[in-house]
C-alpha cells in the first residue's frame, strides 16, 4: 500500500474511531496484519474460550493461527455440527467477527444466511471483537448496505455450492432463492453493554 493510502486510512480510521466511542463501541487502528494480530490478542486474555463466525480476516491476519494452541480454548467450526458451534459460541468468552461494512461514522453492516454469525453479534458471548479491512468503510449507512449486497454477499457466493443469482451476474438481484445467503441483515449502531464490542480497524484490503 502506497505513502498516500497509508496516510488517508490512518485519518479515516480516526473518525470511524470516533463514531464507534459515541455509539458505546471502542475502535483501534492496526497499521498492518501484525499489529492487528497485537491488539487481538490484548482483547483476548489467556484461557478464553473463543469462537467465531465466517471470519475470513482473522484467518488472512493469522489470528487463528495464534489462538491455535494451549493458551486458549479456540472453538473450531468445521469440526462441529452447524448446531452445536452455535450453541458453543453463544457461551464463548470471545467471538470474532469481521462486517461486510462499516460507514464513517461507526455503523456496521453484516448479511447473513444460517444467521449464526448476526445472532452471535447481537446476544450471546460476552465479547465480540470485530477485525474489519479499511477498504470497508463507506461513506454512510446506505453505500454501506449496498456494498454489503453487492460486493460482499456475491463474494462470499463462490465460496459455497450454492445456486444464486448473485453468484452468476456479481451482482445482488435482491433474490428468493432457496440458497439464497441474505437471509438475515444485521445493522450495528450501538452497544448498551460497555466493554462488549471492540473494533481493529486494519490498513490492508481483506476479507469481503
Amino acid at each position: 500500500m502506497n505513502e498516500n493510502m497509508r496516510k488517508r486510512n490512518e485519518q479515516l480510521a480516526k473518525m470511524v474511531i470516533r463514531g464507534l466511542n459515541s455509539r458505546n463501541m471502542s475502535g483501534c487502528y492496526a497499521a498492518d496484519k501484525e499489529e492487528a494480530v497485537k491488539l487481538a490478542l490484548e482483547l483476548i486474555p489467556e484461557g478464553s474460550t473463543v469462537a467465531m463466525g465466517g471470519c475470513m480476516t482473522a484467518h488472512e491476519i493469522g489470528l487463528i493461527h495464534a489462538l491455535e494452541n494451549e493458551k486458549y480454548h479456540y472453538i473450531d467450526r468445521d469440526k462441529m455440527t452447524p448446531r452445536d458451534s452455535l450453541m458453543a459460541a453463544y457461551d464463548a468468552d470471545v467471538f470474532l467477527s469481521s462486517a461486510n461494512a462499516i460507514t464513517s461514522d461507526g455503523i456496521m453492516v453484516n448479511i447473513d444466511g444460517n444467521s449464526n454469525r448476526v445472532s452471535c453479534i447481537a446476544q450471546g458471548p460476552k465479547k465480540v471483537v470485530f477485525l474489519v479491512g479499511m477498504n470497508k468503510v463507506c461513506s454512510d449507512l446506505d453505500s454501506a448496505m449496498k456494498r454489503a449486497r453487492n460486493v460482499a454477499a456475491p463474494a462470499n457466493a463462490q465460496r459455497f455450492d450454492i445456486k444464486t443469482p448473485c453468484k452468476e451476474t456479481g451482482r445482488c438481484c435482491d433474490c428468493k432463492s432457496p440458497d439464497t445467503i441474505c437471509c438475515q441483515i444485521l445493522t450495528t449502531r450501538y452497544s448498551r453493554h460497555e466493554g462488549r464490542i471492540h473494533v481493529i480497524l486494519i490498513n490492508d484490503i481483506l476479507g469481503y
